[in-house]
């Protein structure tokens, strides 16, 4: 199974940029976790700050993979672009965020993406991430036995 992870804008800076919030810890050091955790999966990683180019991935791989894991960033509350991007394809897609959205700023609490989702997984920390990829691989499980009975 294949599952992408898009990461959107600052999340480059996790373990540097407020460790309060997001926690001392680099998606990418991360990423090696999660890689080691499921190792039967094809996990791919994608970061970038530009709201175009994570539109381009999603169309470039949402008709292919299995699984998308997008944490949006701030584009979650701002962008109906990416909203339109997951709603044109096929692959479905976890909305994540590391903090707990509803405890903060009040623009953070409404998400453009959620009604084009499959689920979303709030405020959990990095271990959000480990939850979207269990739904995939729960998901796929489910499908293998109704093909069964």
């Amino acid at each position: 199974m294949d599952i992408l992870i898009i990461n959107g804008p600052n999340l480059n800076l996790l373990g540097k940029r407020e460790p309060e919030i997001y926690g001392n810890q680099s998606f990418e050091d991360y990423f090696s976790v999660l890689k080691e955790k499921f190792p039967n999966l094809n996990l791919h990683y994608f970061q970038s700050n530009s709201e175009g180019l994570l539109i381009d991935k999603l169309h470039e791989v949402g008709f292919s993979i299995d699984g998308i894991v997008l944490n949006a960033g701030a584009y979650t509350h701002t962008s109906i672009a990416i909203a339109d991007a997951i709603a044109g394809i096929k692959t479905p897609v976890v909305e994540v965020h590391i903090s707990n959205v509803y405890a903060r700023e009040s623009f953070r609490h409404h998400s453009y993406l959620s009604p084009h989702c499959a689920g979303c997984i709030i405020g959990f920390g990095l271990t959000g991430y480990d939850m979207a990829i269990r739904f995939f691989e729960d998901r796929q499980q489910s499908e293998k036995e109704s093909v069964l009975v």
